[in-house]
Order: C-alpha cells, then structure tokens, then sequence
C-alpha cells in the first residue's frame, strides 16, 4: 500500500500540462528539447572526455603518488620504499587511502568545474 495516494494520475497530470501549455507555447517547449539534447550531447562527451584524463595525488610528503582517472579509478599506484622503513602497516595504509582520496577529490573537482561550464545556468550556480 503506498504510503501517500494522491488519487489517478489522469486527475493531476492533464491540468498540470494545461498549465504549463497556456504559460509556454508549444515553439518554448521544442527550443527546451532541443537544448535539453544539445546538453545531453555535451554532457556524453564531457564524460568521455574526462574518463580519458588522469590527475596525481599523493600522500606523505611524495612517500605515496597514485593516479586515477576521471572516473575516480586507480589507474596507478607507486609507493616509495621509505615508506616501509620504521613504519607500521596501518600508517602505510592511511597514506595509500590518503592519497586515493586527494586523487578521486581532483577528479571529481574537475568534473564539477566543466559542468559548471557547459551549464546555461552557470552564472547562477555557487562555486
């Protein structure tokens, strides 16, 4: 049982499309479609095109330097052997998921930098 009915859809949805008809004429809403393809394009390749792209990151004053893709994937991970003299384990460990961390951070920073960009809204978008 649903926790909140609202009743048949056919009594809401036409007069909320009636609505929105009367206040956009039907040239507003194809220029919507069409923009709304044209982002759905951009935003493929933006995708595509940051999944290509690789940032470093690393943890423990360079001790451990990782690189991951746009997608946030490790795409390397290299570990000096300075790291293991007089450390223990779960040092060692902190600074390899410090260091992926700061590597999916910049990755996803990028990301939300090019939506930014592309976005016809981004004047009004916060940093």
């Amino acid at each position: 049982m649903p926790l909140l009915a609202l009743g048949p859809p056919d009594l809401y949805f036409p007069q909320t499309l009636q609505a929105l008809s009367d206040t956009f004429p039907m040239a507003d809403w194809q220029q919507l479609i069409q923009l709304s393809q044209q982002m759905q394009g951009r935003l493929q390749q933006l995708q595509h095109d940051l999944a290509e792209k690789t940032y470093d990151a690393q943890a423990g004053g360079g001790l451990v330097r990782i690189t991951v893709d746009g997608k946030g994937s490790i795409r390397s991970l290299q570990i000096d052997p300075m790291a293991f003299e007089g450390r223990d384990s779960d040092l060692l460990a902190d600074l390899i998921l410090g260091a992926i961390a700061e590597g999916q951070r910049r990755a996803a920073d990028a990301l939300q930098q090019e939506m930014r960009r592309l976005s016809p809204l981004s004047p009004h978008l916060p940093p």
